[in-house]
């Protein structure tokens, strides 16, 4: 049986030699956790979607530049990472239109129900970028504690301080 790294790898070769139908295969995977993770970092529905069009258009082009090293989602989450920041330079502030907008994401990753989403949201609007950011990456997108240093150029203490001291922060606000 194939692993997700594995067929991510394999759909990514796919893509360079022109496969519609791998990118298609491939936007399915990687649709929620980008999303979420634009989400995160624009804090604005429409400019999340809009990272997400961009990120796919970019797998698009770079698939055949792409070098398999086993990581295709930080691959993936990196090309989006950067769409983000060359927004917020365009944009030179942050929109600040809230989560709760946004649940999309939320219910077909978890099955949470209303209430939850709610009380979730409401907890993320109380952390801090950083500290969102890594709990997205890793929870929604799936990366390791070191994948997500690497992408983010942080050293691995210190993005599982961050994250520890986030999901404590979590825990204490849904008590």
């Amino acid at each position: 049986m194939q692993n997700n790294r594995d067929w991510a790898d394999e759909q990514i070769g796919l893509i360079a030699k022109g496969s519609k139908s791998a990118l298609a295969a491939l936007y399915e995977k990687i649709r929620i956790p980008v999303y979420s993770y634009a989400l995160s970092v624009m804090r604005s529905p429409q400019d999340a979607d809009d990272v997400l069009q961009d990120t796919l258009l970019e797998i698009w082009r770079s698939a055949g530049a792409y070098e398999s090293r086993g990581k295709p989602m930080g691959w993936v989450i990196s090309i989006a990472k950067s769409i983000c920041l060359m927004k917020l330079r365009k944009q030179k502030a942050r929109a600040e239109e809230p989560l709760e907008s946004c649940s999309e994401p939320l219910t077909k990753a978890g099955g949470l129900d209303p209430e939850e989403i709610t009380a979730l949201k409401g907890c993320f609007e109380e952390l801090r970028d950083s500290e969102r950011e890594i709990i997205v990456l890793h929870a929604v997108a799936g990366l390791k504690h070191r994948e997500i240093a690497e992408l983010l150029g942080l050293n691995l203490p210190t993005v599982l301080s961050r994250y520890n001291r986030s999901i404590k922060k979590l825990r204490k606000l849904l008590q």
